[in-house]
């Protein structure tokens, strides 16, 4: 009896690793599945739905609209100077804190990521108390005829702020985790700090890097918040995309709010398979340094 129990037990299929009922494992899957069709794929599916309401025709002439032009002209134009901002200091900031110990490292790391805990309101308002009429700054500013808030350097500001630590935290994690052995060597051999950087350095994180451009990119293009707070909802003057179209939504004209959103939904498309690339690479070429290193 005791054998043939013995074999009975060896007889049983292994259990899962994670000991989970196939009926739970469905229903994690089902409302993985359900929650990305309702709060994703179904409001996408509605933008383009009402984008394209009044035909196709209504859709390319939404963007014919001078003010529209305008929005996204100064969309662009700000993203074109925040991101290589951000990226620059992303790129300086990863160095400094996986490439050098100092008093603070740990509270600096900490100093990157706080944009992304305050709302962009707060982050708007600040600027708007230091640079505004009544700000800090405000009488000098006024007397040499210097426009910040309510003008397009304010909101190059407020989207620095918001999207400065996206590079910063796509690099600081992989560059720790590649370690600094080959710009050791790179520098016993002789190379010099932008030697090192442009050619041992910047292969290793470039998939990183990419993948911090796209994401600040994305949320440049898109910030609301900050942007409402420092503009001052100037049309044809300070209005980016978003801002035009809450203008466009609230005044009833919906299938071209939903034309120029179809845009932010495009570029959000498109950023998530950039993303999901660039991921994959970075993976790659982590395991590919860290099979290099290993002894």
């Amino acid at each position: 009896m005791a054998g043939a129990s013995q074999l009975n037990l060896r007889k049983k299929p292994p259990r899962p690793a994670t000991g989970d009922h196939p009926l739970v494992r469905a229903a994690l899957i089902g409302a993985t599945v359900f929650f990305f069709a309702l709060f994703l794929a179904l409001p996408l599916w509605v933008v383009f739905q009402e984008a394209f309401s009044k035909g196709a025709a209504f859709f390319f002439e939404s963007f014919r609209d001078r003010y529209t032009v305008h929005s996204i002209v100064l969309t662009l134009l700000v993203a074109i100077i925040a991101v290589p901002l951000n990226t620059l200091f992303g790129v300086m900031a990863a160095w400094a804190i996986t490439r050098y110990k100092f008093p603070g490292r740990a509270f600096l790391t900490t100093l990157i990521e706080l944009p992304l805990w305050v709302s962009p309101v707060i982050g708007g308002l600040v600027y708007v108390l230091v640079f505004g009429a009544h700000g800090w700054f405000g009488p000098w500013l006024r007397e040499n005829e210097i426009r910040i808030i309510f003008a397009v350097p304010g909101i190059v500001l407020a989207t620095t702020f918001v999207t400065f630590p996206f590079v910063a935290r796509s690099l600081i994690p992989l560059m720790q985790a590649q370690g600094s052995r080959e710009e050791e060597a790179a520098m016993t051999l002789g190379a010099n700090g932008w030697q090192i950087f442009r050619r041992v350095t910047l292969p290793k994180i470039k998939w990183g890097l990419f993948y911090g451009v796209i994401l600040c990119n994305a949320r440049a293009m898109g910030e609301f918040g900050a942007v409402s707070v420092v503009s001052g909802h100037i049309r044809g003057k300070t209005n980016t995309i978003p801002l035009q179209i809450e203008i466009l939504y609230n005044e009833y004209q919906f299938a071209a709010a939903f034309a120029l959103a179809s845009l932010l939904s495009i570029l959000a498309l498109v950023t998530l398979v950039l993303k999901t690339y660039s991921e994959w690479r970075a993976e790659q070429q982590l395991r590919e340094s860290t099979s290099h290193q290993a002894p």
